[in-house]
């Protein structure tokens, strides 16, 4: 079940727990994202002892906390270790230290931190990503993990995974942007100068055959595209504008951005409509026509899909907070 967002803005208690080997930029994402929501979140971090922890770069670090504060948290993150840290149980301390988190909790993982929280039980029957380097290990030691190693994050309700560093940042925002609307997320994303989404998902990372030299990008179609989503854009249209055959274009897109040119349409369609949403007093058939969706009735369809919520929920949920 989705989370229930609330109507009336509080400040969230964040915990980010420290592991020995820890990732020192990724275990920072969480202050600096959610840190720049205007007070809407406290960001702690604890270890699973409270004693200090090596992080993998040349340096040890120091929390004010230990594990009880796990048991005061809102939200929870497990920030990354480096991969020979990872094994397929749990030291005792750190068992006891994720026992603790309340069982309505919301719980992130960042890159490895996948890792503990399969370790822990915590992933079996769900959908769940980390870094696409570690996917074969991974899908090895938790075959009862339906994993998605071509995305930046999963959100699966409680439990959200994001694939390798940097899309913490992208989980992060997801956060802003689930919990306080799309408004908020993009000012925070400006503040921290980072994209406020980011097409595609993590298989535009993976390592691929160089393409040939001089062979064209479909940046500018899809720039194109951004500012016709009310129009009825066709692959064929697309390839058109790329000056490009059909199967070159869309093997090239996916390429690039990691969806098909139709999956990605309907991303940045329900993208527009969900601000539309939070923004205007619009209908619904109205904000269906200016992003491109036949009527009404799909917009639905598609928002449910995305994020499990009617248009009309979700405008109650952010305006009444605004």
């Amino acid at each position: 079940m989705r989370r229930t967002k609330r109507a009336t803005p509080r400040t969230e208690r964040v915990v980010v727990l420290a592991l020995d080997g820890v990732y020192p930029f990724e275990l920072g994402i969480p202050a600096r994202i959610l840190g720049a929501a205007d007070g809407r979140y406290e960001v702690l971090t604890c270890t699973a002892d409270g004693r200090p922890v090596r992080s993998n770069a040349d340096f040890g670090i120091t929390v004010d906390h230990g594990p009880e504060l796990l048991a005061t948290a809102d939200t929870v993150v497990i920030a990354p270790v480096s991969p020979d840290r990872v094994t397929d149980g749990l030291p005792d301390e750190v068992a006891a230290a994720l026992a603790r988190i309340p069982p309505g909790a919301r719980i992130v993982s960042i890159c490895t931190g996948a890792f503990v929280l399969a370790a822990a039980g915590l992933l079996d029957g769900r959908r769940a990503t980390t870094h696409w380097q570690l996917a074969g290990l991974f899908r090895r030691m938790y075959p009862h993990v339906e994993l998605d190693p071509d995305v930046l994050f999963v959100d699966d309700g409680r439990i959200l995974t994001s694939a390798g560093a940097a899309s913490g940042v992208d989980v992060c925002l997801h956060l802003v942007r689930e919990d306080h609307g799309s408004r908020l997320a993009n000012t925070v994303a400006r503040r921290c100068v980072v994209p406020p989404f980011r097409d595609g998902g993590q298989a535009q990372y993976i390592e691929q055959p160089v393409p040939e030299q001089g062979a064209a990008s479909t940046a500018a179609t899809r720039a194109w595209a951004l500012e016709r989503l009310g129009e009825p854009l066709a692959l064929a249209d697309l390839a058109a504008h790329a000056r490009m055959s059909l199967r070159t274009f869309a093997r090239r897109f996916h390429d690039e951005v990691g969806l098909s040119p139709g999956r990605w349409l309907i991303q940045q369609r329900v993208a527009r409509a969900r601000h539309l949403l939070e923004s205007s007093d619009l209908t619904v058939d109205q904000i269906a026509g200016l992003v491109g969706f036949a009527t009404g009735a799909s917009l639905r369809q598609h928002l449910h899909a995305a994020i499990g919520v009617s248009p009309q929920a979700y405008r109650r949920t952010f305006q009444a907070a605004r």
